[in-house]
């Protein structure tokens, strides 16, 4: 390829290199140890090493062209090529185009110059062609380049990024480069003589960590298909990391968990992928996560500065971050202190005329906040003005402090009066109060202990609002953080539920959402309405608010409009649980917008059909638990207990387990804290019940012993009612344990288990995320190999290799096929067998991969047919059973059942007459089939009438007709194929004349190539010639008035490859047949003339080796897909 001219010294490179060719202004070079006998003997092995371990692109190509400067030492390199081949075509370039025109000029200078531009043009040219972007370094476009053919993937396979690391084959450590794309991590290495080579798909990792041992201080462990890989000695291991975790989850989403990025344009489009793309992405979704801000949100600006705390008295260091539409403070100690300034809130920008670098936000409620020692403070306060809009019309001098005005602003803020005002407008469907207010009003006038204790609480928090400030600019500081673990009072507990989850940011930039979607949704029914209906009467039953209408309506819609507005996850079972709970603090609206944030971003893929999320944080659990519990982990035999018991503590954030009085505190830190609280909950309580569990003989009872401790947690400050408090109905047996406040075991679980970071967390969820979805998956496959077997005759591991090999086809499309009408990405909610189908064009790929016959002419054909025939309901996919079904009988299956599929494929539905658009191509000779030919062809179906086409429909597809999943007909289906009679031989159709004539070619192009070639070829010319005159025969008797004269002489004969194939009047002119009557045959008469044939069946009997079959078909499956 051609290089970006660059100066070399030749006099210190003649040792390395050896002259091939020169002329007056190039010289063609050859890298000493290539293509030498031996390798070049030592010095070969150590060049070849030198290059692998010290050059930046991994090997150093073997040729190179360079451009000489008379009378001069240095040199230009212009060239490099990996073969001979490769470097003499440019060499050859050079002597014909531009050799003759460096003699017109007059000095070396002008010549040096003219040669670099036309290699930069060169090079831009042929850059066109390449994903390398313009803007990208030079480095890396020649990295790219080099990447490109090292592996030889598709064009379309874009290249992220790349770093030099050490992989470990054993205990040797290969010193090489690291390619991270967007669908593979490779690797390559060159170590005195050795070559090496990886490649491993993204969607095939299970496992991927930093580790660290005796040998490598630090490693990057890699697990895949039960395989361990390390790589070690990066410059920069935690930004590997980072990036190799994003590519692998992003390649997980795109291929296996789909409905959770539907929207996401990166994913959609892989390519759009850059290096910087993915550390901003990373940046956003940290800093979203952060401050609890809408998922849309992306950071933009990060500025290092000091905040005045006016309460403390003194600046807090710490990160200004800027989005869209909003400004966050947080600071070193992210405990410390953190602020969120919506723009909206916001009424005027300014800057101080002192030293201080000071820019002031003045918010409404006579706030303002003022960040000092602001780099470029002036551009920022410029940009600031230009967001918001609201730049001041003068410039005012600021003083050095700005308290914080005793008069905060209202606790309804404009934004809540707007929604108000909504809300009124649909006051006769929309509850505009919290169910709490509605049915335990408290009564100023009785003022018992508790009572008294919660207005303390209230007193608490105004004295904080008086400090910090009230809504969602406040300051938030440990105090804070002290309070909410306290427990937040009932008249506040739906206020502050709304700030720290975010949810009031999101129902602010919506107006009127929530009022639209319930009236859209009012009527719909669907699959989700149905099951809500069946469990709003099971939703916190004993709690009088869901006793009467006005809880069950209110419960019904919220839900009912969550399912509106997001179908894919539409309605999962604990989400009424939850809602419920918020019903009773919140408003209605308010209660939608804490679901949305608690389903979308608290609690990401929680409430989807596999709970991936839940299952995810319980790994995070266990792991969590082999930490900090070691002793617990050494007892108990199976981790698995820990998942199964909390599921529901996740699902429902303790809500099912916790008297409800209770729980309500749990909801309160979690939405302060989110997961981490929960986290350090579990903890507690496996940490307060460790004796007990220790000394459990079973399972059993230690979900016994927990489920008493559960019973005995109270909530000694709660004000709620007795007759709602369920903490205080527990029977005089349970009443005599130990009662435990949920205020100490919080307060415990943040002092044991408070130094568990979020950043560890997410950390630990990215890492099992991968082993959840691989488990998963594998938990599928083996589901449709325990289905598949029963009807093949090949073993679990031939079956197991073949699944594997069939589902990488089909990832293959999604990697570089990005907008195929046909193909349908992984649905989890289809059966097994239909979560993973492959449309014609995979098909003919796997076909030609794994066919055990020789490649025939007509192979384009016979894998077009075989798709028709296995497409039973005409969708243009097959599913792995359908697909195993026919290799098993290639592989396994007797004569008889060869020969019957082989005939099956020359009859309607699998046969069709296939002609190419180009008329210079023959299907039938070799020539191959487009794309868009092979799957039209695929679609060509008999008519039917249009009733028969839709009832055929509904029959094949029972998630199809009504909008939902019709279980009896899955089940009908399922009863129709295991009491599927077997076929008939004689139920067969017959096989007309031209198909008859197709068939004969066939299996002349099948028999190509094979030690009895002639044999098969002459029982095959036996065979036809008894079947036509057998024909001759019948026909003379039914009808003796008609001749069939010349029929014995249409015979194909043949002498063998030795003589050349000689062709029937049959095939040489088929129209002479349509002179004469119609004439067939039927299978058994085929059949009964092939049997007489030694050699035809000895050729279909003939053992196959199905296991390396296999291994041959998945090791050429990639490189099949090689640009050549």
């Amino acid at each position: 390829m051609w290089l970006k001219p660059e100066e070399v010294l030749l006099k210190n490179a003649l040792k390395l290199w050896l002259m091939e060719r020169s002329n007056d202004y190039f010289v063609l070079q050859r890298r000493r140890g290539y293509g030498e006998d031996g390798g070049g003997g030592l010095t070969g092995l150590l060049v070849g090493t030198l290059d692998s371990v010290l050059d930046s692109t991994a090997k150093v190509a073997p040729f190179r062209i360079l451009h000489q400067t008379p009378d001069s030492q240095v040199y230009l390199s212009i060239a490099c090529g990996a073969n001979r081949e490769e470097i003499m075509k440019h060499w050859d370039w050079l002597e014909q185009n531009i050799m003759k025109t460096l003699s017109v000029f007059d000095s070396s200078k002008d010549i040096t110059n003219f040669v670099q531009g036309k290699i930069r043009g060169l090079i831009a040219e042929e850059g066109k062609h390449s994903f390398a972007k313009e803007d990208d370094p030079e480095k890396f476009r020649e990295t790219l380049l080099k990447f490109e053919k090292c592996f030889g993937l598709p064009e379309q396979e874009k290249l992220v990024t790349y770093y030099s690391c050490s992989y470990w084959k054993g205990r040797v450590p290969c010193q090489g480069w690291l390619y991270l794309s967007t669908n593979f991590l490779s690797f390559y290495s060159f170590l005195l003589g050795s070559e090496v080579k990886l490649i491993i798909s993204w969607d095939a990792i299970s496992k991927l960590e930093k580790t660290s041992n005796v040998i490598l201080t630090e490693s990057i462990h890699v697990c895949s298909q039960g395989e361990s890989h390390y790589f070690s000695m990066f410059l920069h291991i935690n930004q590997t990391y980072l990036l190799m975790e994003q590519l692998a989850s992003y390649a997980v989403k795109r291929l296996f968990d789909k409905e959770t990025f539907d929207n996401d344009p990166v994913l959609e489009d892989p390519l759009q992928i850059t290096k910087r793309g993915l550390e901003d992405r990373a940046h956003s979704e940290h800093f979203n996560a952060f401050f609890r801000l809408p998922k849309e949100e992306t950071l933009k600006e990060v500025h290092e500065c000091f905040l005045w705390v006016p309460f403390s008295h003194f600046n807090a260091r710490g990160k200004m971050c800027i989005s869209e539409n909003y400004i966050c403070f947080a600071s070193q100690d992210g405990n410390l202190c953190s602020v969120i300034i919506p723009f909206r809130e916001v009424l005027a920008i300014d800057k101080t005329n002192d030293s201080s670098k000071a820019v002031i936000i003045s918010i409404k409620g006579k706030t303002a906040f003022r960040f000092s020692d602001v780099t470029d403070f002036e551009q920022l306060v410029a940009k600031l003005r230009l967001k918001c809009g609201t730049a001041s019309n003068q410039y005012h001098d600021i003083s050095t402090e700005v308290p914080i005005g005793s008069h905060s602003i209202d606790p309804s803020d404009n934004i809540e009066v707007q929604s108000l005002t909504c809300q009124r407008e649909y006051s006769e469907t929309v509850n505009t109060e919290a169910l709490m207010t509605v049915y335990h009003p408290q009564n100023v006038e009785i003022l018992n202990s508790k009572m008294l204790k919660e207005k303390m609480k209230e007193q608490s928090w105004n004295i904080l609002f008086s400090e910090c400030g009230r809504g969602v600019t406040m300051f938030r500081t440990k105090k804070t953080r002290d309070l909410v673990i306290r427990g937040i009072p009932e008249t506040l507990r739906g206020e502050l539920w709304m700030l720290f989850s975010g949810a009031v940011n999101d129902m602010a930039a919506n107006p009127g959402y929530y009022a639209k979607v319930v009236e859209q949704s009012l009527g719909t029914c669907n699959l989700a309405t149905e099951e809500i209906e069946r469990d709003l009467r099971r939703s916190l039953p004993e709690h009088p608010a869901f006793q009467s209408d006005t809880g069950i309506s209110a419960l019904r819609r919220v839900l009912t409009a969550y399912a509106y507005r997001n179908p894919k996850i539409g309605y999962c079972q604990a989400m009424n649980i939850l809602t419920s709970v918020l019903l009773l603090y919140a408003k209605e609206e308010e209660a939608f917008w804490l679901l949305v944030a608690v389903c979308e971003r608290m609690l990401p893929d929680y409430f989807n059909r596999r709970i991936i999320g839940a299952l995810v944080d319980q790994a995070v659990f266990e792991e969590l638990i082999r930490d900090h519990l070691p002793q617990l982990t050494e007892h108990m035999t199976d981790m698995t207990f820990f998942s199964s018991i909390s599921l529901s503590w996740f699902l429902t954030l303790f809500i099912s387990v916790l008297p409800i009085e209770s729980a309500v505190n749990v909801v309160d830190c979690f939405f302060y804290d989110g997961i981490k609280a929960i986290l350090q909950l579990g903890l507690a309580i496996l940490d307060y019940n460790l004796d007990k569990l220790l000394s459990c003989k079973d399972d059993a009872e230690a979900v016994t012993a927990l489920n008493r401790f559960f019973d005995s947690i109270t909530n000694k400050d709660s004000p709620l009612p007795s007759s709602v408090q369920q903490g205080s109905n527990v029977s005089d047996e349970k009443s005599s344990h130990i009662r435990v406040d949920i205020t100490d075991l919080i307060r415990e679980s943040n002092e044991k288990y408070g130094n568990i970071r979020c950043e560890d967390i997410h950390t630990m969820r990215c890492r099992n995320r991968l082993y959840v979805i691989q488990t998963l998956e594998e938990t599928t496959k083996q589901n449709v190999l325990r289905v598949v077997s029963q009807d093949v005759k090949m073993s679990l591991q031939e079956l197991d290799k073949l699944f594997v090999i069939f589902k990488k086809e089909l990832f293959f499309s999604y990697y570089w096929c990005l907008s195929c009408p046909v193909l349908k990405h992984h649905d989890p909610s289809l059966p097994y067998l239909e979560q993973y189908q492959i449309d014609c064009q995979q098909f003919r790929v796997l076909y030609h991969l794994l066919c055990p016959w020789a490649p025939s002419a007509n192979k384009d054909l016979l894998a077009l047919w075989t798709f028709r025939l296995l497409d039973e309901n005409s969708d243009c996919l097959i599913n792995f059973k359908e697909f195993s079904s026919a290799i098993d009988i290639m592989y396994n299956g007797s004569f008889t059942e060869k020969l019957k599929l082989l005939f099956k494929l020359h009859i309607p539905p699998a046969y069709t007459e296939v002609k190419s658009k180009d008329p210079s191509k023959d299907p039938s000779k070799g020539d191959e089939l487009s794309k868009e030919e092979l799957l039209y062809f695929s679609q060509l179906r008999v008519s039917k009438p249009a009733s028969e086409k839709e009832a055929e429909s509904v029959k094949n597809s029972p998630e199809k007709g009504k909008g939902k999943v019709d279980i009896q007909a899955y089940l009908n289906q399922w009863q129709d194929e295991l009491f599927k009679k077997e076929e008939n031989i004689k139920d067969l159709p017959r096989m007309k004349q031209s198909q008859f004539i197709q068939f004969s070619k066939t299996l002349y192009n099948l028999f190509h190539g094979d030690p009895e070639e002639e044999l098969l070829y002459q029982a095959i010319a036996v065979v036809t010639s008894l079947l036509l005159r057998m024909e001759e025969v019948g026909r003379t008797l039914h009808c003796p008035a008609s001749s069939a004269k010349g029929f014995s002489g249409t015979v194909c004969v043949s002498g063998g490859p030795s003589e050349g194939k000689t062709e029937s009047p049959l095939e040489k002119d088929p129209s002479l047949l349509r002179e004469e009557p119609q004439w067939s045959f039927a299978f058994e008469q085929i059949l009964a003339s092939l049997l007489n044939e030694p050699a035809v069946v000895r050729y279909f009997e003939k053992p196959i080796d199905v296991k390396a079959k296999l291994e041959n078909a998945k090791t050429a499956q990639l490189s099949s897909r090689y640009k050549m």
